[in-house]
């Protein structure tokens, strides 16, 4: 979007017509209201972008199928000139096939194909009213109320020159025989009474009248988007003078930002809609008991009760002060608005608060996310960065490890799963259209999937829904549809509404990461083996526990299979799955194991304490989670997991390095984002599926077990917390070889205690010297070394 400059911010409100409570759809389930129509409808209009045209930014629905709709707008309209004589009230200005359709209505409340005269050529008329006005200089049908007006438009069908009438019928003749030749042939074109006939607006613009105007405007190319295959900076160029670029900005800094930044920043400074709508008298309210009707039949029709008139059409535009906003980021100065990417001094950009920011970024993330001073700071750094993506890729990861702006998130997810390219063409190029067999299993499921969302439940979203499913089928012949997937686009969807391309490329790049393989045709194998790593991640963090669940027979095939599957979008809203997601995309495949864990301990105590029956009833309705705390305890879980814990047979193959450093500084924290390191004699084997399940606990490879007993320093296996010399032992290594070999050599600081006696005839642990040591390390790491994994494991 373009800066807000010296433009506003404006609000109008209307009706959609409500429909009847008791009728059902064609699939047996309500009508979709009007409103969410339109809302889905309207988003498109948010993407129409051009200099001399003011900027769509929001729609919101409100009660009883209200709608309001926020735009740029500018005081100063043509009406405004018009009456100064420099140089819409909407019947005058229709074509006349537009008003031929007259209104359209369905009768059967089922969903129809509306005809669609109106389009560029219907405006092509509208603008040859608007010139027409201009050039006499008054407004047209004035004497006639509006019924007459339309008669008359339809009436020119008759008449040779609709120019001439127009001009006799309003007593400005003289005036118009007085214009150029050139603009009289300009009227009459778009005067033209049949469309056929009319010309279309590119087919104006070669007109000779345009002859001499055309070339003192620069013609306008929309930007080259974020993923593109075209150069973004191809055509940039800095003003020649600097100093007269300062000057025009006057200090304010806001009006250099873009139009959807500033309302976003009103809302969080308090703006409210429907009260700028009331305290301008646009919304009236009645007291409820005068809404009354005076009869009533069992069905629920009404009589009695006028038309309440505030819901007329009312096109009058409020606009709304940004006094507030301006009064709330009075302290931020203006070197807040152009940060500086080199300096890695600071997370936060600086400026007179800059101690409050740094505050702020360690309140709760709820908190932050509607502090508008943050807000403001953390947008204009994500909106630099990403502009210099892929270049600044690694402090896009850098800065998202902190949080990640709501209004930036869309493109940011997309940076972080590495989305580049020229992804328009590539989604164009899909067959959307073609009837598959998947098509029926995902009409099913759309209607279900996240339907309490306005935007998505819309037909418009449903449609869209549709459309990057079947792409993803599509262009994926070796996988196939399974239920979830739906649930699994829904955010990548919401936050790309308006870019579909995008929203299938990050669909497209998520699954092989998080989810490879999982959309096979035959995808037990690849199931049972990341449920069965599950279960040993809970006995490695939790392993009273696991006991109690492994007991009771409640196993993850019962619980988690949606969970995982979905990336739990199957199992929390929206919302919640947007910072859920934030952290997820910086972690690796292994990180949704971590977040598994952590839903658990959430509800330890109710596990614990109940049986099979009461485990099943709980998870049929998950208990509210605390989403902040699970993404907390899911980084402390993952950073004290060893890597090769939850190594997988059937995980995606680690890419080819192209990193010359071999360095791990760019990597996330908490992440295994670069490239894992070659497989040597140390690294963990892959062993049968039937073998893994077996065992209860998870194996760890040779290199993890030298990392955490701190044996080197060197070596690309680092854990990422931070070690100091007087830091305790992580960890307890037993040693269950025989005494003869573990003399013969040893990890330093290991105990002995041979597997031949390691238990009594009942199977309980002798009691031995190192029983006490064993006692003392409960609830923390220990690990079981031997020739033999099956004795191990035991």
């Amino acid at each position: 979007m373009f800066p807000l400059k010296d433009a506003e911010m404006g609000a109008f409100t209307f009706f959609a017509s409500a429909l009847p409570h008791d009728v059902c759809g064609s699939n047996g389930l309500p009508l979709t209201p009007n409103s969410i129509k339109i809302l889905g409808r309207f988003q498109i209009l948010k993407t129409i972008t051009h200099p001399r045209l003011c900027q769509y930014v929001d729609i919101s629905r409100g009660k009883h199928e209200r709608l309001v709709v926020v735009a740029e707008h500018c005081e100063r309209s043509l009406e405004d000139l018009l009456r100064e004589r420099k140089p819409v009230r909407y019947p005058s200005y229709l074509a006349p096939e537009v008003i031929a359709q007259g209104i359209f209505k369905t009768t059967d409340h089922m969903p129809s194909k509306k005809p669609l005269p109106s389009g560029p050529k219907s405006d092509v008329w509208s603008l040859g009213i608007i010139l027409f006005e201009l050039c006499v200089g008054r407004k047209l049908f004035q004497s006639l109320d509006i019924s007459e007006r339309l008669k008359f438009l339809l009436t020119l069908d008759c008449v040779d020159d609709t120019l001439i009438v127009l001009a006799e019928e309003h007593g400005c003749l003289d005036i118009i025989k007085e214009l150029p030749e050139t603009v009289i042939d300009l009227l009459n074109k778009c005067l033209t009474f049949h469309p056929s006939k009319r010309p279309t607006p590119d087919q104006l613009m070669k007109d000779k009248v345009f002859s001499e105007v055309s070339p003192l405007y620069t013609p306008f190319t929309k930007p080259a988007s974020l993923f593109s295959s075209s150069l973004r900076c191809a055509d940039l160029t800095l003003p020649e003078d600097i100093s007269q670029l300062c000057k025009d900005i006057n200090n304010d800094y806001l009006a250099e930002r873009s139009i959807e930044e500033v309302y976003y920043l009103w809302c969080l400074a308090g703006g409210d809609l429907e009260k700028e709508l009331v305290n301008k008298e646009i919304i009236r309210s009645k007291p409820p008991i005068c809404t009354l009707p005076n009869f009533l039949f069992e069905d629920g029709e009404s009589f009695g009760q006028g038309r309440d008139r505030s819901s007329l059409l009312d096109d009058t535009t409020v606009t709304l002060s940004l006094c507030q906003l301006r009064n709330r980021l009075k302290d931020v100065g203006g070197e807040a608005f152009y940060p500086l990417l080199e300096d890695d001094q600071s997370n936060l950009p600086h400026s007179n608060s800059n101690n409050e920011l740094s505050a702020a970024a360690t309140l709760p993330l709820i908190i932050r996310e509607k502090d508008t001073e943050y807000q403001l700071n953390r947008i204009i750094l994500f909106d630099r960065l990403l502009k210099a993506y892929p270049y600044k890729k690694n402090q896009i990861w850098k800065e998202a490890r902190v949080d990640i702006p709501p209004l930036m998130r869309g493109l940011t997810w997309a940076a972080l799963l590495g989305v580049e390219g020229a992804i328009h063409a590539k989604y164009d190029a899909i067959d959307k259209d073609t009837p598959i067999p998947t098509d029926r299993q995902i009409e099913v499921d759309i209607p279900r999937c996240h339907q309490y969302d306005e935007l998505l439940s819309s037909p418009e979203g449903h449609a869209k829904f549709r459309r990057v499913l079947k792409a993803w089928v599509v262009s994926h012949p070796d996988l196939v549809y399974w239920q979830g997937l739906d649930s699994l686009c829904a955010p990548f969807l919401y936050l790309n509404f308006n870019n579909e391309a995008l929203a299938y490329a990050c669909m497209s790049a998520f699954i092989p990461k998080y989810l490879y393989n999982f959309f096979l045709k035959d995808n037990s194998h690849v199931i049972q083996e990341y449920l069965t790593v599950f279960s040993q991640m809970i006995a490695f963090h939790d392993p009273e526990l696991s006991n109690h669940l492994n007991e009771i027979g409640f196993i993850p095939d019962l619980y988690a299979i949606p969970w995982f599957l979905t990336m739990f979008t199957h199992v929390f809203p929206l919302h919640k799955i947007f910072h859920l997601w934030d952290t997820l995309l910086l972690g690796n495949s292994s990180f949704p194991f971590c977040i598994g864990v952590a839903i658990l301990q959430q509800l330890r105590d109710r596990l614990l304490a109940n049986g099979f029956n009461e485990c099943i009833l709980l998870f049929s309705d998950l208990p509210e989670i605390d989403i902040e705390r699970c993404v907390r305890e899911s980084i402390n879980l993952f950073c004290w997991t060893p890597k090769s814990a939850t190594y997988r047979q059937h995980a995606q193959p680690p890419k080819p390095s192209s990193d010359s450093s071999g360095g791990r500084s760019s990597a996330p924290y908490f992440s295994a984002e670069c490239p894992d390191p070659p497989k040597t004699d140390l690294s963990r084997e892959s062993i049968p599926l039937n073998d893994l399940k077996s065992e209860v606990s998870p194996r760890i490879s040779a290199e993890d077990l030298i990392d955490l007993c701190e044996l080197t320093v060197t070596g690309h296996f680092k854990t990422p917390s931070k070690k100091t010399k007087s830091s305790k032992p992580k960890l307890l290594v037993v040693d269950i070889r025989n005494s003869e070999d573990f003399i013969r050599g040893h990890i330093s600081g290991s105990i002995n205690i041979p597997f031949s006696a390691a238990f009594t005839a009942e199977g309980e642990l002798t009691q031995g010297p190192y029983t006490a040591m064993l006692q003392n390390f409960k609830g923390k790491v220990i690990v079981i070394v031997g020739h033999v994994a099956k004795h191990t494991a035991e």
